[in-house]
């Protein structure tokens, strides 16, 4: 009688990306995963909430772009992160617009995010909210506990703390390789690496 090898705490994909088994992707044919993602467990993303237009020809509301969360590469989703794309009134109806997220972008553990668009290098930390249609640009710090306002835009090099979030400080030279997460990548997983020192 032959047993079969343990199963893993993550899935990995052809192009890296490591998905906890107890995480919850909601409408997975709408989230785009760019490659080298990590999802914890308890991490639930909302893909069924898709951006919808009218249909000239049934009446009734299409689904006019398919993609409603969008992930590039090296992100980190700590355990009981929410992402939801953001939704709105449009055109007297009720819609979602697509969650963008950059490369190189950590969400700390229980962060609900739904803005319109996160750039690159972003480290948003624990129990943050990213509220609706914030738009996030490159080499941004959100501090732990910060609630980030609907519609917010928060420049390049800002560290953002406070409930309500404003711009507190800005990176200082140099301090742009903290927001590299290749090596984090490399420690979660079935055969996590550990580094060598």
């Amino acid at each position: 009688m032959s047993r079969r090898p343990a199963k893993g705490e993550y899935i990995e994909t052809d192009t890296g990306n490591k998905v906890a088994r107890k995480a919850i992707l909601v409408g997975t044919q709408n989230i785009m995963l760019g490659g080298k993602t990590v999802i914890q467990s308890e991490v639930m993303i909302r893909g069924d909430l898709v951006r919808t237009a009218p249909s000239s020809s049934t009446g009734g509301t299409a689904p006019a772009s398919t993609t409603a969360v969008a992930i590039g590469r090296y992100c980190f989703l700590s355990r009981g992160v929410l992402l939801r794309p953001p939704g709105r009134l449009y055109k007297g109806d009720f819609t979602y617009m697509p969650l963008r997220m950059g490369d190189h972008v950590f969400v700390g553990q229980g962060s609900v995010v739904q803005a319109a668009s996160i750039g690159n290098h972003v480290w948003i930390g624990q129990g943050c909210a990213i509220n609706e249609f914030a738009i996030i640009k490159d080499y941004v710090k959100i501090l732990d506990g910060t609630i980030v306002p609907s519609n917010m835009v928060i420049p390049s090099f800002s560290i953002v703390a406070g409930q309500p979030g404003r711009v507190v400080g800005e990176i200082p030279e140099g301090g742009h390789d903290e927001f590299e997460l290749r090596d984090l990548y490399k420690t979660v997983g079935n055969n996590p690496q550990t580094p060598i020192s």
